[in-house]
């Protein structure tokens, strides 16, 4: 199969996601906003992150896609795009379990909360704009999907090429993922770099971007239940 460079592979993913991210941010201004300063005014908001998750991340995916094929590479293999073994998939269930429990044992007696303002105020706002159902469905299912093709997949073909490099890539790419999520503070980064390093151990082990998608939107599942929890069971 050929691979684009390690250049390559990190220029592309580049314009990749800043194409989805400015097509997301033109059409915010063109359809709900009018302005930047009122749109930076409620960046949680929670129509408003609800479109850019459902707006930049099938545009990424998009440009990807049309990358790897001009390789002329099947998707299904340059990305990875296949079930992964069961033995792989009941490992990695139990492995992220254990990597939640861990990471919400450490907020909680650090005096950390266990849900950022971030996730609050979007739930919040969305919940009472109507947008409820639409920013569940892009935080569990749409950003999870493009994250992953992104990172577990582009740049992980194009930069995990031998054993020597696997870990490397591995470490890199969670880096690049964990500083992309600038709505949290560092204890929410430190953790996505965790989450970041299982999943790409996971990609690496199982051969599989779709058990990674799964981890990834499990993941966010369990933060959103905390969410909701927070809100409507414990807010006093």
């Amino acid at each position: 199969m050929r691979i684009w460079g390690y250049w390559a592979t990190f220029g592309w993913a580049v314009l990749a996601f800043l194409v989805g991210q400015f097509a997301a941010l033109a059409a915010l201004l063109l359809c709900r906003f009018g302005n930047l300063d009122s749109l930076l005014a409620t960046p949680f908001d929670g129509a408003t992150v609800t479109l850019f998750i459902l707006i930049a991340n099938p545009i990424t995916v998009a440009i990807i896609a049309l990358v790897v094929w001009l390789k002329r590479a099947r998707q299904v293999d340059y990305l990875a795009l296949r079930l992964p073994p069961m033995r792989d998939l009941r490992a990695s269930l139990l492995w992220l379990v254990a990597l939640i429990a861990l990471g919400d044992a450490a907020l909680h007696f650090s005096g950390y909360p266990l849900v950022t303002p971030f996730q609050l105020q979007s739930y919040t706002t969305a919940l009472t704009e109507g947008w409820l159902p639409a920013l569940l469905a892009g935080a569990i299912i749409v950003a999870p999907a493009g994250e992953e093709i992104l990172f577990r997949g582009f740049l992980f073909r194009g930069w995990a090429r031998s054993e020597r490099t696997t870990w490397p890539a591995i470490v890199v790419i969670s880096l690049l993922w964990a500083a992309l999520h600038v709505q949290y503070d560092w204890t929410g980064i430190v953790q996505i770099f965790v989450i970041g390093l299982f999943l790409g151990w996971m990609r690496w082990r199982s051969g599989s971007l779709l058990l990674t998608f799964l981890l990834h939107a499990l993941f966010n599942l369990e933060g959103s239940l905390e969410t909701v929890l927070k809100i409507h069971f414990f807010s006093a």
